[in-house]
């Protein structure tokens, strides 16, 4: 294809730079030299689409199955064990303290993550929420809401309570999909 040719029907692809550059002359003329030295710009260029590489090629992490529902259900029992083992392990023997509750809080909803996630059930979301109060005769309530399918998405509970605090871990399971 002629080069004349080409321009005309692929303007995109001519080669061009950037007219607000300071190494363009128009620039200097505008601005002034004493803009130049203070100055650092990059030039941009449209040049002829490269062929696409082999490895920069994103791979795909979930091809698309057309499925509608989950093949496995979320185990709500199982999940609850892990609730019940995670909040009474690490605040059997802890007392109330401010400080001590924000961490544990974060401790906690990590460890419970990792060990749903251990189950391997394919294609849910899952998202782990902890709520760490002192038990003061007080009474609290505590609501959530979510826009899901009832048909595929879960939440398993478990409140655990000792003698200065109480905990109520959650964890939601959305299908993806």
């Amino acid at each position: 294809m002629l080069a004349l040719a080409k321009d005309k029907l692929f303007p995109a692809l001519r080669k061009r730079g950037s007219v607000c550059s300071p190494s363009n002359p128009e620039f200097r003329q505008k601005e002034g030299h004493w803009r130049v030295r203070h100055s650092h710009s990059t030039v941009s260029h449209a040049d002829e689409p490269s062929r696409p590489d082999e490895t920069s090629r994103l791979t795909v992490r979930m091809e698309n199955t057309y499925q509608l529902g989950p093949t496995k259900h979320f185990p709500v029992a199982t999940v609850n064990r892990i609730l019940k083992d995670v909040l009474t392990a690490h605040l059997q023997e802890a007392e109330y303290d401010p400080e001590f509750c924000r961490q544990m809080t974060k401790t906690i909803s990590e460890v419970i993550k990792a060990r749903v996630k251990e189950l391997m059930i394919p294609r849910y979301k899952l998202i782990v929420t902890v709520y760490i109060g002192q038990q003061d005769g007080q009474s609290i309530l505590i609501g959530s809401r979510c826009l899901w399918n009832p048909k595929s998405d879960t939440i398993s509970s478990y409140t655990f309570r000792n003698s200065t605090l109480f905990a109520l871990a959650n964890v939601y399971a959305v299908y993806f999909e």
